[in-house]
């Protein structure tokens, strides 16, 4: 199907299903205040313009997927003002520009999915957004396991009429564990951030620790710099985490190897990232694909080892414990020195000699004297005895 869709769907209907097709043009721009519009998925076609802002009268509105458009817009902070949106799909299209901060702490108060990767988004993460979306910060008990919508449908037979209850639920795609993955019903304690291939600029903010519910993140491709936050670790229902393709620097915190018990694909490549790779049980089984291109890392699973930093000695007080038998190099020096001595006293003794020759003479037969008189004595006391 193609062309431009009719104005009045967007009167009376509870689900509209038109993804995968080649429609074009705008999108109907007036939703009554009455709007009962549960799910709307638009996406796969050629959808160009702008959200139509009346959208904010459909306060029943669940999911809405306009992905892989040619919607060019700044970001729709309005819909921020859904009370009951829990999926929000804006992926592929041309929105640009900054995401501001939101207008009131109660805005997105249900949003659990949101992807805007594949856009032309600027400036800081979201961080007054990130700390508004409460619906990713405790998991979710008690409900229907799917998102879905109810319909009443009812057809006319003359006389008789047939009421049926029909279940709709909302199929999804989403780049999850570096796969693409199409979701034919998108589960109601599924949790996702992505905010991959746009612009994005600044640190990683630690607030995205709060989010404990969160199963999937993906701030891949951007111009992201600064340390990886460690409260990241605090993301312990966490399964897919890609923070490839940026310019983050610093040490892998260890507090991801220790905490992420169910994280199944990481993924840091791409980065500026240095020092050694944590280890821990899921740790153990990312491959090299999972830090490439990070020079200064080191550690398993590369082939890079880290080395082993060696500590001085320990002083000790009583130097006579420290004594060491002279080794062979230090012998090379005392014969070396001793040699050198022996001739130099030599030559010494000899220019003393020749100048000297009447002491040497004097001394030689003082001693032969001393040395005589001894002898004479010995035998005298010998005779005597």
């Amino acid at each position: 199907m193609s062309g431009p869709i009719p104005p009045c769907l967007a009167d009376s209907l509870e689900a509209l299903f038109l993804q995968d097709n080649k429609f074009s043009g705008p999108i109907p721009q007036s939703y009554p205040k009455e709007c009962d519009l549960r799910v709307m998925d638009l996406s796969q076609n050629q959808f160009a313009g702008e959200v139509p802002e009346s959208l904010s009268n459909c306060k029943m509105l669940q999911v809405l997927d306009l992905s892989n458009n040619q919607m060019k817009q700044t970001f729709p902070a309005w819909l921020g003002t859904l009370p009951r949106l829990q999926v929000l799909l804006l992926h592929f299209n041309k929105f640009h520009g900054g995401i501001g901060s939101p207008r009131s702490p109660s805005e997105f108060p249900l949003l659990c999915i949101i992807n805007l990767s594949h856009n032309a988004l600027t400036g800081a993460l979201p961080v007054n957004y990130i700390r508004t979306w409460n619906g990713m910060k405790v998991s979710r008990t008690g409900m229907e396991p799917y998102i879905g919508t109810d319909v009443n449908t009812t057809f006319a037979f003359g006389d008789y009429a047939i009421t049926y209850n029909l279940n709709y639920y909302s199929p999804m795609v989403l780049t999850n564990k570096g796969v693409k993955t199409e979701y034919n019903k998108i589960s109601n304690i599924f949790s996702a951030i992505d905010l991959s291939s746009n612009k994005f600029t600044g640190h990683v903010p630690e607030s995205l620790g709060s989010l404990k519910a969160l199963q999937l993140l993906d701030l891949s491709n951007n111009d992201l710099t600064g340390p990886i936050p460690p409260s990241l670790g605090n993301l312990t229902q966490i399964e897919s985490l890609d923070l490839s393709q940026n310019k983050l620097s610093g040490d892998i915190p260890e507090e991801l190897a220790a905490q992420l018990n169910f994280l199944a694909f990481f993924n840091v490549s791409h980065n500026l990232l240095s020092g050694h790779i944590p280890q821990g049980p899921q740790f153990r089984t990312f491959n090299n694909n999972s830090y490439m291109e990070n020079s200064e890392l080191c550690g398993f699973p590369l082939s890079k080892n880290c080395g082993t930093v060696q500590s001085p000695p320990e002083d000790n007080e009583d130097d006579s414990d420290n004594y060491t038998f002279p080794s062979g190099f230090d012998w090379l020096f005392i014969l070396a020195g001793a040699g050198s001595g022996l001739v130099v006293g030599f030559v010494i003794g000899n220019i003393f000699m020749d100048r000297h020759y009447w002491l040497i003479d004097g001394i030689a037969q003082s001693f032969g004297g001393t040395q005589k008189n001894r002898r004479r004595r010995k035998r005298q006391q010998n005779i005597r005895n």
